[in-house]
């Protein structure tokens, strides 16, 4: 990419203020392969006004015209599909076929979704003699993470863009390719100069800067709690919007109805799902305390399954961590895993054999796990299952619930009506029934520390607008 070490700021690919620059590593192996510029407050000060000098005008466009560039968008992207999925796959270690199929594909789904929602969304409303008008809400800060880089980016752009706000973004360091790639879409796209910017670097340098900017109405952040946090206390002193979308140790909850086989195996294999990188995976799974031997046993022979592999080679079904630190990470969490008394099913720590270069994990399942266990509570961030036991279906909605995390939970039964009552009882923000497709029309975020806003088509919208009354309009 000819424009990796550059920033696209107000319509035009432009060098840092000031130089500096970042090896981007390929996971796989352990080699950098590109290189990045790191911004500094001067790069997001730049971005920051060029936002803001476009805000008016993008805000005064109408709707339909809005609606129109983002159109342009999907095209750009759809013609450029398998460059995205390449650049995902070596910037992150993604399995290409998972590139394509997963991680690529959130980033047109979610601008379909969000095109769909801006043609039906509710702009303006009588309510009696007062108009309720959905108006932009400014210039927003969007900092996104490495481990679903698309998702989260159109997530966020693209429900800004259509409600008429201008947007700085900040993609991870880590996976930074797939931004800048992406700011060649909005280039190629005609989107007006000004209205969407990009300045890479890190958390401390960048991401900071834009939480505590006055000029920045919103900030919208996906990543650790810990960071989450840090971002909430910085845009404190500007009383701007903050929506987050964090942490995560979610809860699968197998009813005595359920399939065991059928649950155990597709639960197992959605942890491993993406290296266990997703924030959302379900890495708590509730069996009844008679299914434990059992579920161990089926839990296994599913890990076993996972092909570790090549990225590039279409038959790998699971890559490597993103990073060294992510693997020590890992490494040292497994090893608390064992320590701390609970059985290992399969896998453990080490690399798989014949993986001695590169960042890969062996897919591990720990049985045997109590909620006090650090591997019950922690989140781990890597392809690692905890199988927990339970008695009765109180004693399992109590183990599902504790836990500070609230950002999904999972429910297994042969009887819908029954799972439909479990869902009721947990918090969580989202909640799956014996293993639905992907709606990207249902909203998503979470409860507790695992933030606060919601995405996903309608309800990124309303969360980048604001709420006027104008009362005597009628």
């Amino acid at each position: 990419m000819t424009n990796a070490q550059n920033f696209y700021i107000d319509g035009a690919w432009v060098p840092p203020a000031v130089p500096a620059e970042l090896e981007v590593i390929n996971p796989a192996t352990e080699q950098p392969y590109a290189k990045i510029s790191l911004g500094a407050e001067a790069d997001v000060n730049r971005a920051v006004a060029a936002a803001r000098a476009a805000f008016a005008g993008w805000a005064a466009t109408p709707v339909t015209e809005r609606i129109a560039a983002a159109k342009r968008l999907l095209a750009v992207y759809n013609a450029r599909y398998e460059e995205m999925a390449q650049a995902i796959s070596l910037e992150m270690g993604a399995p290409i076929t998972w590139a394509r199929e997963a991680q690529a594909f959130a980033g047109s789904g979610h601008l379909e979704a969000a095109i769909a929602a801006a043609e039906t969304f509710e702009w303006e409303a009588p309510r009696g003699t007062t108009m309720i008008l959905r108006e932009p809400v400014g210039v927003c800060g969007l900092i996104t993470p490495w481990n679903w880089p698309m998702n989260q980016i159109m997530c966020k752009v693209a429900p800004a863009l259509l409600a008429g706000c201008t947007v700085v973004l900040k993609p991870s360091e880590i996976a930074p390719m797939s931004g800048v790639l992406f700011a060649e879409f909005i280039d190629m796209a005609g989107f007006p100069k000004g209205v969407f910017n990009l300045v890479n670097g890190t958390g401390t340098d960048v991401g900071q800067v834009m939480s505590g900017h006055p000029d920045i109405d919103m900030v919208s952040f996906t990543g650790s709690t810990r960071a989450g946090i840090s971002v909430a206390r910085t845009a404190a002193e500007t009383v701007k919007r903050v929506a987050q979308e964090l942490g995560g140790k979610s809860p699968n909850i197998i009813l005595p109805d359920a399939d065991l086989e059928k649950a155990v195996t597709e639960g197992t294999l959605a942890v491993m799902s993406n290296t266990g990188q997703s924030c959302d995976a379900p890495t708590r799974m509730l069996v009844p305390a008679e299914c434990m031997a059992q579920a161990m046993a089926i839990a296994r022979a599913a890990a076993e399954t996972v092909v570790v592999g090549n990225p590039a080679d279409e038959a790998t079904t699971m890559g490597p961590l993103v990073s060294a630190l992510q693997f020590d990470k890992v490494q040292r969490l497994i090893e608390t895993g064992i320590s701390e008394g609970a059985t290992l099913a399969t896998g453990g720590l080490g690399k798989p054999e014949g993986h001695n270069i590169g960042y890969f994990v062996k897919p591990t399942v720990f049985g045997d796990v109590s909620s006090e266990m650090t591997i019950a509570r922690e989140e781990i961030f890597g392809p690692v299952l905890s199988i927990l036991s339970y008695t009765n279906l109180d004693e399992a909605i109590a183990i599902a619930n504790d836990t500070v995390y609230g950002l999904a939970a999972y429910v297994q039964s042969g009887d819908l009506e029954r799972a439909r009552g479990v869902a009721r009882q947990l918090r969580a923000g989202s909640v799956y029934l014996n293993g639905p497709d992907w709606d990207l029309f249902a909203p998503f975020g979470g409860y507790k520390q695992s933030g606060n806003g919601r995405e996903y088509a309608d309800w990124g919208l309303h969360d980048f607008t604001e709420i006027k009354g104008v009362v005597g309009w009628d």
